[in-house]
């Protein structure tokens, strides 16, 4: 079922804030789809979705080789019968406030703080697609 990004509905939105762990598919350069278990963040307000990562990661990686433009991804989580997946382009960020909030969006999220890491980047996803069933 389709859901509007920038105004997803009271329990969409309540899903994306509970604690559960997503998925994050972005492509490898063979096209092949490279799926790893990550935390996500969703700011339906600003058409986004962030994943707090180290810049080594393979997922940074697949991101990069797309180009600037950035590489077409999808995050998903699941709860039983519930299910949410976003959809959009995905970036990297390095600025340190932009990390900064991540982390903090992070925290409220999974009620817990990472540790500092001077490699931290954060995947940031233009969203122009929402899809669920809550």
């Amino acid at each position: 079922m389709a859901v509007d990004v920038t105004n997803p509905g009271p329990e969409y939105l309540a899903f994306w804030r509970e604690y559960h762990l997503c998925t994050l598919t972005t492509p490898r350069s063979d096209g092949t789809p490279h799926v790893v278990p990550v935390g996500v963040t969703y700011d339906p307000e600003a058409g986004l979705a962030r994943i707090i990562t180290n810049k080594s990661s393979r997922k940074v990686a697949n991101v990069l080789a797309a180009g600037p433009d950035g590489a077409r991804v999808a995050v998903c989580q699941v709860d039983r019968g519930r299910w949410a997946t976003l959809e959009g382009r995905a970036t990297v960020r390095t600025e340190p406030d932009v990390i900064a909030d991540a982390v903090s969006r992070y925290a409220e999220r999974y009620e817990r703080t990472p540790a500092p890491n001077p490699d931290r980047v954060v995947i940031e996803i233009a969203l122009d697609r929402a899809l669920g069933r809550v």
